[in-house]
């Protein structure tokens, strides 16, 4: 059992199901995103359908950013060899 799972994660030849597969995932998460009833929410923001989702991608998205503008701009990332 556990090696069907290893194979199709890890095989290239189930890269399209794979992908299927997640796309699948994230249609089902969009349509029960708008059958959630949102009356007691605090914000306008929080009423919209998908808001949590697009603010934690753009939350994850800018982070990758500002960690890399610091590691390479502003002299934090060290050479691979530095303690060498």
């Amino acid at each position: 059992m556990i090696k069907r799972v290893v194979d199709f994660f890890g095989n290239e030849a189930f890269a399209v199901r794979r992908r299927r597969l997640f796309y699948l995932a994230l249609a089902a998460i969009v349509i029960a995103d708008f059958l959630v009833f949102r009356e007691h929410a605090e914000y306008l923001w929080d009423r919209l359908p998908g808001w949590s989702a697009a603010y934690g991608f753009g939350s994850c998205v800018l982070l990758i950013f500002v960690s890399k503008f610091l590691g390479h701009r502003c002299g934090l990332m060290r050479r691979e060899d530095y303690y060498d």
